[in-house]
């Protein structure tokens, strides 16, 4: 099992790699989404938002309102997901991942993955 710091680290790698992309496309694609990823074997759930693209992963808050995009898995996934963008819906089709999003949320998505 991974530890909590080591899954916030890998999110924020995940998500650092939106800097990437131009800003323009960044706030075509992302606008002022939020995503937040559950992680159930830590008991803790990482939110941040996708817009800006260096936004800081961070713990949510109890009563805090979901995230646009929410994923759920366990910490190895997590970490393997960062490290190496894998096929998010085989990961999906055989629920090692959890996503709850709209499907224009899904599509933007696989931009991120």
């Amino acid at each position: 099992m991974t530890s909590a710091e080591e899954c916030r680290d890998a999110l924020q790698k995940l998500t650092g790699r939106l800097s990437e992309m131009s800003p323009a496309d960044r706030e075509l694609y992302f606008g002022d989404r939020s995503i937040s990823v559950t992680i159930p074997d830590l008991g803790v759930t990482y939110a941040t938002v996708l817009g800006s693209g260096n936004d800081p992963v961070r713990e949510v808050a109890p009563g805090e309102p979901p995230a646009n995009i929410r994923l759920t898995a366990n910490s190895d996934e997590v970490v393997a997901l960062a490290q190496q963008p894998m096929n998010i819906a085989r990961a999906w089709m055989s629920r090692r991942i959890k996503i709850e999003a709209s499907p224009k949320d899904l599509i933007r998505l696989r931009r991120l993955l």
